[in-house]
């Protein structure tokens, strides 16, 4: 292990402006458009090739090539028979959460009467049909086929597609537990594929032993940085979720907080990447102290020690020291962290002062672990600061508004005159013209 565990950053006494204070935090080195350019023959050799270069991708990136790309149902079946019983209840249990919570995010319909006979209703439609992505990396993630199927299911999406990387170790299919989840939520259609050319496949669609992928009309799931720039290569051809980059915790805590809770939250993120982020903010010294010893001990203890070392040692983690709570709060809505807890004196009042996060765990029982797998929240969340413009998964993302408009001869007569007047303003009489068409008395130059 390096000889610091965590840096530190003293900004107490500071006055730093906003973009001071953002060019301080500690941040992981994500270049996205740099991997663009890795990305981009993988993603045109699936254009082209189709599921030839699926299955030479898989050969070269995943070290196996598999029998084929779709997995049969039996496979997915036997899976879920196998599955340890405890781990299919906190499956199932995981599920039931979180469909309680996204129940409650589905939209209703909505009419707005804007005049006597002229009205605009706005719809909300699911996508047609969608890409769900599960890594299958340094970790196996079947509670992001929970996260990212609910969601999907309660928008009522017609049609999904789950795509995992093929494994080794598992005859050339995905995880089986991976495979498991996606039994015990009735999805069917899942891929051997993973990386951007998985992207690319949902992006152009393929065919493959008489099996069809379509195309997809949105991508969503976290992956590598390789996924992400897939992901933006292709975004207009097909939606996306978000680039996701390296997972981020961010605390805040003053000096009631427990040193050795904190500790084990920043290790449990820092698990999952070496370039995971744990940032500690707090106005208390003796904590850090605390905090410092908490991590020596767990870290040196812990099953992934050298993944966990690296990622709290690397520039994208540190603890923070800063004056008291307010000024750890401008900090952490500068640093829009994609998992923050709030451990501090009456942890609510201040957890209702964050503008800027992914999710928000309030209190020491709240840990950033219990929304990964069931607090019925989703664990599909924006990073990299991006929370400060955008959310995580949920059944809105899975949705489109629709306006839809209503006018009446007498109401499009009353309003006409000043889409006339507003079109040739703007130069563009033939707007104006296709009122005067159904009511040329509203010419102001007849």
């Amino acid at each position: 292990m390096p000889d610091t565990i965590i840096p530190r950053l003293d900004l107490r006494g500071q006055h730093l402006s906003l973009r001071e204070l953002k060019a301080a935090l500690p941040r992981a080195e994500f270049d996205v458009e740099a991997a663009v350019d890795a990305v981009r023959p993988i993603v045109a050799d699936v254009a082209e090739r189709g599921a030839a270069a699926l299955y030479d991708a898989a050969e070269r990136f995943d070290g196996i090539r598999p029998g084929r790309l779709r997995v049969p149902a039996e496979v997915i079946a036997d899976a879920l028979t196998t599955l340890d019983p405890a781990v299919r209840a906190a499956l199932e249990e995981s599920i039931r959460r979180a469909r309680v919570v996204h129940a409650d995010q589905r939209r209703s319909d909505t009419t707005t009467q804007v005049a006597d006979g002229g009205t605009v209703t706005e719809r909300w439609v699911p996508v047609d049909r969608v890409g769900l992505y599960v890594p299958g990396g340094l970790a196996v993630y079947p509670s992001s086929v929970v996260m990212n199927v609910v969601p999907a299911q309660l928008a009522q999406v017609p049609s999904l597609a789950v795509a995992s990387p093929p494994q080794r170790d598992h005859g050339g299919w995905p995880h089986p537990t991976i495979l498991a989840a996606c039994a015990l939520l009735e999805v069917d259609e899942v891929w051997a594929m993973g990386g951007a050319q998985a992207v690319a496949a949902f992006a152009y669609g393929i065919e493959d032993d008489g099996e069809v992928c379509d195309p997809v009309s949105l991508v969503t799931g976290p992956g590598n940085i390789y996924v992400a720039a897939a992901k933006r290569l292709l975004k207009g051809i097909v939606g996306i979720d978000a680039e996701a980059g390296p997972t981020e915790i961010a605390v805040l805590a003053d000096d009631s907080a427990d040193a050795d809770h904190v500790a084990s939250d920043l290790i449990s993120q820092a698990e999952h990447d070496p370039l995971a982020a744990a940032v500690l903010v707090t106005d208390s010294p003796d904590l850090v102290d605390a905090v410092e010893a908490a991590l020596a001990r767990r870290v040196a203890s812990t099953k992934h020690t050298e993944r966990v070392a690296t990622a709290l040692a690397g520039r994208q983690s540190a603890i923070v020291l800063v004056d008291d709570v307010e000024a750890a709060l401008a900090l952490v809505n500068a640093y829009a962290a994609e998992h923050l807890e709030i451990q501090t004196r009456d942890a609510a009042s201040v957890a209702a002062r964050v503008r800027n996060a992914g999710a928000v765990f309030v209190g020491p029982w709240s840990p950033v672990s219990l929304g990964d797998y069931a607090a019925g929240s989703n664990h599909v969340l924006p990073t990299g600061g991006c929370a400060c413009h955008s959310s995580g998964l949920s059944v809105q993302s899975f949705l489109r508004g629709i306006h839809v408009v209503t006018y009446s001869s007498q109401a499009l007569r009353e309003v006409g005159g000043h889409v006339v007047t507003l079109a040739r303003a703007e130069d563009l009489p033939a707007h104006g013209e296709a009122v005067l068409a159904r009511h040329p008395e509203l010419d102001p130059s007849a």
